[in-house]
Parts: structure tokens; sequence; C-alpha cells
């Protein structure tokens, strides 16, 4: 909700405060970069004090900055205070890698896709609300409401346990066991006979693990895969609100041409334009939304049948496919459908990126735009293809520093 937020919300801040291409594009920006360098910090931190604590630290950081954006009395205000949610968003993956942990191998390929159900009805409840709230309203209101998920969450946080790997590998092995035999109670059953041995990492989440020679093939490549899902994902996000913003569904419009002059509180005319989406700008982002989990029983087949390197290199290269088909001028039905295919690739891209990585190392030009995502997503597809290592059916790992797996000993 909170980064589609960007999406719904961008036409009406331009429109109130006069605001140029570069001011719009800056918003978005600045909420990545809030992202990029929070997620950096928010995984050093996990990887010392635990998943848990990082996680509702996340949650209540963007809960609150979130609130606090919809009452930004000026655009600079506004960046700001998004930015710092972008910040407390990025640690939401801190979920993931909870979850990850305690997935055995065999479901993990399969659970793990099914998460983007709840990215879905996210980003389809914040077009929802938007095409109510802001013509009625306001876009404030818009994101007070949108707060409220994130604020009211904080209170499941007493039924989410910390990664029972966390514990172990920080000598809390009680509190482990304790966690283990919750799970196994609520699933009738019981904890094998033995106790649970692990040696103590005393060193954890060393970025230098990353670049070990074993690994830096894999790490570099990956590096570059998640910024071209990335880079696609939003992309595609952010690039179908401007197309629709803007009516370029063929590119017959000219950004002039497409452009509708404010005034600003002098009188004079700004060099903006204001487009407010329409009731079928709406419907056209609900339906592409959809398509997020339109491959889902495909990617999950892919991810455990062909294995997640062909997978992503296949998704992939379908994903520069139709972001060069955006290119062709078609009808309003053609443009749904292409943005229909682009989410469901771009979100089985992200899908099979998250347990690869968990599994092995734990407005210029409308046309210009759509090619670059493309050509990125040729390279992530290569990348993807030669990838070293297949983890299908593979443990999650730890670094090699002389310590064990997690395992139960009799």
């Amino acid at each position: 909700m909170e980064i589609m937020l960007i999406a719904v919300v961008s036409p009406v801040i331009r429109c109130e405060w006069h605001l140029e291409n570069w001011q719009v594009a800056l918003v978005t920006t600045m909420v990545f970069f809030g992202y990029m360098v929070s997620s950096v910090l928010f995984g050093l931190l996990a990887d010392r004090y635990g998943r848990w604590k990082i996680l509702l630290l996340s949650f209540l950081w963007g809960a609150y900055f979130s609130l606090l954006t919809s009452f930004a009395p000026t655009y600079i205000w506004f960046v700001f205070l998004r930015t710092m949610v972008g910040c407390g968003v990025s640690g939401h993956a801190q979920g993931l890698i909870i979850k990850t942990e305690f997935l055995p191998t065999k479901y993990r390929g399969y659970m793990l896709p099914l998460s983007q159900v709840f990215w879905l009805a996210g980003s389809l409840l914040i077009i929802g609300l938007a095409s109510v709230v802001i013509p009625s309203i306001g876009w404030r209101w818009l994101i007070r409401i949108a707060s409220l998920p994130g604020i009211i969450l904080i209170l499941a946080f007493k039924f989410i346990p910390e990664s029972a790997r966390f514990n172990v590998s920080t000598g809390n092995v009680r509190a482990a066991l304790t966690t283990l035999q919750r799970i196994a109670k609520i699933n009738r059953s019981a904890l094998p006979e033995g106790q649970l041995v692990e040696p103590v990492m005393e060193k954890r989440g060393r970025f230098a693990d990353l670049l070990d020679a074993k690994y830096l093939r894999t790490t570099l490549q990956i590096w570059v895969i998640w910024l071209g899902i990335s880079f696609a994902y939003y992309g595609v996000i952010l690039a179908s609100a401007e197309l629709l913003e803007r009516d370029l569904v063929c590119g017959a419009k000219s950004e002039s041409q497409a452009a509708v002059p404010t005034e600003d509180s002098e009188g004079s005319q700004s060099p903006c334009y204001c487009h407010q989406f329409a009731p079928s700008d709406y419907r056209t982002m609900i339906i592409s939304t959809i398509g997020e989990i339109a491959l889902n029983p495909l990617n999950i087949l892919g991810i455990n049948f062909l294995g997640r390197r062909l997978s992503l290199s296949i998704t992939m290269g379908c994903t520069a496919l139709f972001f060069l088909l955006l290119n062709i001028c078609t009808s309003s039905a053609g443009l749904i459908g292409f943005l229909f295919m682009l989410r469901a690739l771009v979100a089985a891209n992200f899908n099979t990126i998250y347990i690869y990585t968990a599994e092995v190392l734990m407005s210029a030009s409308i046309l210009g735009a759509l090619c670059l995502f493309s050509s990125v997503c040729v390279v992530c597809a290569i990348s993807a293809f030669t990838l070293p290592i297949e983890t299908k059916g593979r443990a999650l790992q730890v670094s090699d520093t002389g310590h064990s797996q997690l395992s139960l000993s009799v």
C-alpha cells in the first residue's frame, strides 16, 4: 500500500503544488533512496539484534511517518516525510526472512510465491481507496486511511516469533526451543527427541562473506539481477501511472499536447500539466495489478520443476519483450493487456529472486525509458541463466566459518 500510494497520489500533488516533471520524479527517487540506505542498515541490525525487533521497528517507523505525511504543509516536507516512509518500509523484508528461515526446503518454493497474494491485496486496496477517497475528501485522507493497516498490524507482533535459526546462532537455545515447541503444539506434533545443538556464531552478517571467492561471482550477478528486477517492477508501476496520466496510449500525443497548463496563485500560467485520474484509469490500474497473481501457478511450477535459474531467466526475458511491446500503438484494451502481463512477469521475477537469494547467500522519452527497462531485463535474463549455482532442493546456507547448520542431535 505504501509503495503503490506514490503512483496514485503523484497526479494530485502535481496539481495542488504545480509541480514540474522533475519534482514529481524526485518524490519517488527519494523514497527509494531512503529504502536503499535503510535496507543495508536494517539488514546489519537484524543480524545483530534479531529479525523480530527490526521488523517491529520498521512497522512503527513506517506507520508514524506515513501518518505525518498527510499533514505535510509543503512539497519539501512531503518529500522528506515520504523518504522516511521509504526507510521504514525497507525493514519489512525482515518478515520474509523470518518466514524463509522457518520453512522447510521442500515447501519454500511453494509458500513464498503465495506471499504475493498479500502484496496484491495491498495494491488493489490502495487503488480502490484512491478512486473513492481522492475525489471526495482528498489525498491527505487517503494517506491517513492507508496508514491504519500498518498501525493495526503492530498488534499482530504478539503472535510472531523470532527466528529460531537466529536465536540458536546467538546462543539463545532456550528461546529457540520454546518457539519450536509452540509450533509443534500448533501442528499437533512433537519435536524429535534429543538436544538442539549449534555452535554460537561470534560473527554474523559480515559483508565480507558475500565477497568470499566461493560466492563472489554469484554475489555480483545477484546484485545485477536485483537491480534489474527492482528497476523493472517499480518502473512498470510508475510507467503505467505516467502513461495513464498523460494519455499516451499510442504515443500519439506529445508532452505539450497532453499537458493541461495550470495557473499559480498569482494567476500566471505554470509550465506544469494537471491531469487527474479518471474512473477508467483506476480500472486499468486494478486490472493490471491483478496480473501480479496471474502467473503464480506457473511460477510455482517453474521454480520447483525447472529450477530457480531457468525459471528466472525465462520470466526476465519475457519481461524485456513486453516492455518493448508497450511501444506498439494499440487500443486501450491492448495497453491493459500488456500492462497485465508485465505486472505478472515482474511479480514472478521477485518471487524467484527472493527464494534464490535466501537459499544461496542468506520522462524525457517514454520510448527511451521502455527500451531501457527492456535492455536491463535482457541483461538480467542472461545473468540469471548463467548463475553458477542451482538452489532447487537446497537448504539455506551459512558462511563457511566452521559452523554447522541448525540440527537436532539425538
